[in-house]
């Protein structure tokens, strides 16, 4: 305490730079003048002079702004650090009070000026009250955390299992099959209450209500706990990044406190490799440079500038556009060493306001808007089949009463109409889908399990079935496509000794007519040629002169981006081990840093006892222009040749070359000395003259190209996905050259008609000129997260299914607005992987193509299993009403239990054959299914009507002429035949349970899905079980080993017919479809039923 106490009685004012003159009437003019520039040219952070003081001068919402925007001149208008310094109540060099529970003196901006005048600062420092004893550690800076917040971040509120229940419940389908349970409930429920049971019909009435309402317990258990998994997974990965510690000053001591204890007005330390938690403004630093990457999108190092700098560079009128002493949340330091004050955390940071902007609901997918329109539809079948099946058996009745007079009682004729009333409500009961939710909850809850398996993540269970018909990605450049880390992928050793691990084709010559090539061999060929002496100082070139070092666990390193790359270059290739051993053996004299002016490093060391060697990297057009001499030949030895006016020539286009690919290059040179300091040094000299002397008279080692590299895999990801009708486009916030140069390695620009733009190019087009140029536009460069945002919103209106992919805070808005979203989970930010719907675990493109594979495959079984239900249902229904008519007792050809064993079995084993279907590679052979498209289409539609006519006309031939066909007299032979209509029956569902949508060869890939195999044997077996053992319960007797044969033949001729309706071409049955839908169309428009005028069953007519 007394340390903090003693460094806040330095008076501010000797702090801060003074007025030429020094005196107290020019500083009081500065100040005034100040806060009149506050009032004029900056309104957002202009002083309420007429509010009370409060404990700070500052708002967050003050300071938020100020660091989002980085506006040099609002800084500059708070009086630069020391304004924040003493609005915020702190000390930039002792920090804040450890013993600090509420402040005893608050303050004003109009106060902080003021007290900025006088030259007695003494009544405006902070006056601290101390924590008593009995104070709890929860009541630490309670006006700090009360005004600006603690620095939690925000975390979206997990649903609980009840909740994910609910929404899962929360489906157009679900609600119709509850109606439909409540009706086949109450009725059978009825029925078994006011009729006496027999033998031959027993109670079981209900148990179709009962089998619906499971099958939505199934559906709605099945959904929320794979929900409830996934956000669990989501959760721990998410916190595997929270829990760190940070390193501040209090009380003029350096401590280590949790990030979450971080408040506004800590001084922080910062290092390299350490990921800023919260904003605030540098107040010294070394060197200071931050990966912003994740934020701007551009793969540049930021450097930082120091507050009193920025202020003073302001003062002076210098330039200020290039200084920035703003520190951003959640980026990366990859340079320097210093200190900065906090000015933002939590919800107030720029973090943290980006994840509270992540709140909007989802929307409904493609399928889930089909399957809700296609169940409405289905309704209205049922219930225009329900109406006119009522009013046919209600005429039937009262044509019975007219002739039967007065031979039956009120009573019988009552129980007569309620049994036509239950059977019409049968026939909608059976037109209700309950096997189509159940078979999308199976397909997804199979789909995101084996996804998983391929490092696929997915957070929003729909959003994988979305992915399959994606027409478009919009994919980030830096992390996503790219590696995010500098590599050395191509260079040369002397001038003669070329390598290259990128293709050639990606390495074109700068000059074709001087037909330069240099693709090279294998890095690891090259290396391999060299002598030893080459790849000695080659490693010691890169190991001594720099300034990086290694993590804790030795498997990175930290420091620019380039030494990083040449370290990882040395310990791949050159043999280099643990880096501060190598440095431990070399004895270092002088030591020149880099310097933007002399854009090159060098490292002197003593390599004997009379000897010296300067190491030099540096850019590679200055250094080749200061040597005479190169290696002549590296897989012999250090021999040098002079540096020939053909030899720079031809390096220089070398360097040209990498250069035009995107590519940045660093030289290797060095000198030799017999002396240190050079004996025309060794007077007293200025270092810079000596600098300037080093650089002469060098020999010419390599040349070193630097990029970052494509993902392993991703070129031919992208390849895959235009295969499979997918348009990649690459979005980011890189310069166009690089952006270009990547497209175009990747093979996203594959065509000379592919555009490429910068983001403020798109931002001045119109609404027309963007419709024009989006088809084509393959790169948006230097784009802003709206520019980003902008355009995926348009493709969404023009149609397309957008997914968007990217690893940065400045993906976000993007990733809320697609389709389905993909994050990083290793180098994506928190934020991007709460913007997403599915997280790439392993950061790699290439799952995208495997994640597309599943989502079509869970559209595949969708529309398989709709083929197979909507067939079951037509027949059916079809069946019910053709006997029920027919019928003198108005009696089905297939009972309730028969009809409840079809529904309920039969369609859940169905759905969980055809859901857990994997993927064939073939999938991606075909175009994506546009939102517009039907869900069901016209092979689809040809397949279920040829197939409900096979059965139809197999079922009521047996039913009515059956008797007469197979000689059956007998009551016993009767009772056969309609077991064995119901079991010819079965096995014709059975065996139209179709793997396949296109193609003949119905076995492909079936025995790489051995729950097919075991599904379809257990139904077999389960139908040849109720047949021996079903008696009274399903209405059947034992059948005959002919009528087991006809059965079972009479069922797997449905394969056949399958074939045959495949033969027949689509465009006929379109035309009788079209011919057909117009004329319902026409009858449905008199009905007033219609409500799409060109759109009938899902075919657009």
């Amino acid at each position: 305490m007394g340390m903090f106490m003693v460094a806040n009685q330095i008076p501010l004012k000797v702090r801060r730079k003074q007025t030429p003159d020094n005196s107290p009437s020019s500083q009081v003019s500065i100040m005034n003048l100040e806060e009149n520039k506050i009032s004029e040219s900056n309104p957002s952070i202009r002083p309420n002079t007429t509010e009370k003081e409060k404990p700070f001068a500052l708002s967050p919402e003050k300071l938020s702004e100020l660091i989002s925007t980085r506006d040099v001149s609002a800084f500059y208008d708070l009086g630069g650090l020391d304004g924040l310094e003493s609005g915020l109540q702190t000390d930039r060099r002792s920090g804040l009070s450890v013993d600090e529970v509420r402040l005893g003196r608050y303050t004003s901006l109009r106060r902080v000026n003021h007290s900025l005048k006088e030259t007695d600062a003494e009544h405006f420092f902070t006056e601290v009250k101390r924590r008593p004893e009995s104070e709890s550690r929860s009541d630490h800076f309670a006006h700090r955390k009360q005004l600006f917040g603690d620095n939690t971040l925000p975390v979206r509120k997990p649903p609980n299992i009840l909740r994910l229940m609910w929404m899962t419940y929360n489906d157009y389908v679900l609600f119709l099959l509850t109606a439909a349970a409540v009706v086949s409930l109450g009725v059978g429920l009825f029925q078994a209450l006011t009729t006496t049971p027999t033998p031959n019909n027993p109670p079981v009435e209900w148990v179709q209500g009962v089998a619906i309402v499971v099958a939505i317990v199934i559906i709605v258990v099945v959904g929320a706990v794979n929900d409830y998994q996934k956000q669990d997974q989501f959760r721990r990965l998410n916190q595997k990044k929270q829990d760190r510690k940070v390193k501040v000053i209090r009380s003029g001591r350096s401590r280590e406190i949790p990030i979450s204890d971080v408040v506004v007005g800590d001084v922080v330390h910062i290092e390299p490799g350490d990921i800023l938690p919260a904003d605030g403004v540098l107040i010294q630093g070394d060197h200071i440079r931050s990966d912003e990457s994740s934020v701007t999108g551009e793969s540049g190092l930021s450097a930082k500038y120091s507050g009193d700098d920025v202020f003073n560079a302001l003062q002076e009128h210098k330039d200020r556009f290039n200084m920035d002493a703003f520190l951003i949340s959640g980026t990366k330091v990859l340079e320097g060493v210093g200190t900065f004050l906090v000015t933002a955390t939590g919800t107030n940071s720029s973090h943290g306001r980006i994840l509270l902007s992540l709140r909007e609901e989802p929307e409904f997918t493609p399928l889930q808007v089909k399957l809700n329109w296609l169940a409405k539809q289905i309704a209205r079948f049922g219930g225009a089949t329900a109406l006119l099946l009522f009013i046919a058996l209600f005429i039937k009745f009262l044509v019975s009463i007219t002739h039967s007079g007065s031979d039956q009682t009120p009573a019988e004729k009552g129980q007569l109409f309620l049994r036509i009333f239950i059977i019409a409500l049968t026939v909608l009961v059976i037109a209700v889908p309950e096997g189509l939710p159940l078979a999308v909850t199976l397909a997804l809850a199979f789909a995101t399990t084996k996804m998983l398996r391929d490092n696929n993540l997915v957070r929003v269970l729909k959003s994988c079935e979305t992915v399959g018909n994606a027409t478009t990605i919009c994919s980030d450049k830096t992390g996503t496509l790219t590696q995010n880390k500098m590599m050395v992928v191509a260079g040369t050793i002397g001038y003669n000794s070329l390598f290259s691990d990128r293709d050639s084709a990606s390495l074109p010559a700068i000059d074709p007519a001087t037909a330069i090539q240099i693709e090279g061999v294998p890095t690891a060929e090259c290396v391999q040629r060299l002598s030893g002496d080459v790849k000695s100082i080659l490693k010691q070139s890169i190991t001594i002169n720099s300034s990086a070092f290694e993590d804790e666990d030795g498997s990175s390193f930290i420091g620019s981006r380039t030494e990083s790359a040449l370290l990882m270059f040395a310990r791949d290739y050159l043999g280099m081990r643990q880096l501060d051993v190598e440095r431990s053996n070399a004895r270092i004299v002088r030591l020149y840093p880099f310097d933007g002016s002399r854009q090159c490093m060098i490292t002197v060391v003593q390599l004997g006892t009379a000897k010296y060697r300067a190491y030099i990297k540096g850019a590679s057009e200055v250094l080749l222009a200061k040597c005479t001499k190169v290696i002549e030949d590296p897989a012999k030895g250090l021999q040098c040749t002079e540096m020939v006016v053909g030899t720079t020539q031809y390096l220089g286009q070398i360097i040209a070359t990498y250069a035009a690919t995107s590519m940045r290059t660093i030289s290797l040179v060095y000198r030799d000395f017999e002396h240190w300091p050079p004996t025309r040094l060794a007077t007293d000299i200025e270092p810079e003259c000596a600098f300037e002397d080093i650089l002469q008279d060098l020999v010419f080692l390599g040349i070193l190209a630097i990029r970052d590299p494509l993902r392993t895999g991703a070129r031919e990801a992208v390849r895959t996905c235009q295969t499979a009708g997918v348009v990649v486009r690459m979005v980011t916030g890189d310069n166009i050259l690089t952006a270009k140069a990547v497209a175009g390695e990747c093979g996203i620009l594959s065509s000379d008609d592919d555009i490429a733009m910068e983001g403020r190019e798109f931002r001045e087009l119109s609404q027309s000129q963007r419709d024009e140029i989006i088809p084509r536009l393959k790169v948006l460069a230097r784009s802003s997260p709206e520019d980003k945002q902008a355009l995926v919103v348009r493709l969404k209106e023009m149609g397309e299914t957008v997914a968007v992919t990217g690893d940065g805070t400045n993906d976000a808005l993007a990733l809320t607005a697609a389709d389905v979203g993909f994050s990083m989970g290793i180098s994506g930010t928190e934020v991007a992987r709460e913007a997403s719907s599915i997280v790439l675990m392993t950061d790699d493109f290439s799952s995208i193509v495997k994640a597309i594979m599943w989502g079509r495959a869970i559209n595949d079984a969708v529309k398989k299993f709709l083929q197979f239900q909507i067939t079951v249902s037509i027949t059916s229904v079809g069946l019910a009403f053709v006997s029920a008519v027919a019928n003198s007792d108005e009696r089905s050809v297939l009972t309730a239990v028969q009809l409840m064993w079809i529904n309920l079995f039969q369609d859940t084993l169905a759905a969980l054959a055809l859901a857990t279907d994997p993927p064939p590679r073939k999938i991606l052979d075909r175009n994506p299914d546009p939102k517009s498209a039907p869900l069901i289409t016209i092979s689809m539609w040809k397949m279920i009507i040829g197939q409900s006519i096979y059965q139809l006309a197999v079922t009521l031939i047996l039913y009515f002429r059956g008797a007469e066909i197979l000689s059956y007299h007998t009551a016993g032979e009767k009772q056969q035949l309609q077991t064995a209509i119901f079991n010819t029956y079965v096995f014709m569902q059975i065996f139209n349970i179709n793997r396949q949508l296109d193609g003949f060869n119905i076995f492909e890939g079936v025995f790489r899905n051995w729950l097919f195999i075991a599904i379809s044997l257990i139904m077999i077996g389960g139908q040849i079980l109720i047949t021996f053992v079903g008696g009274q319960a399903f209405s059947i007797v034992t059948l005959s080993p002919a009528q087991w044969a006809y059965s079972v033949i009479l069922g797997a001729l449905s394969i056949a017919i399958g074939c045959i309706i495949r033969v027949i071409p689509d465009k006929i049955f379109e035309r009788l479809i079209d011919a057909g839908s117009r004329t319902s169309l026409y009858v449905l428009n008199r009905l007033r039923l219609r409500r799409n005028p060109r759109t009938f069953l899902g075919i657009h007519v």
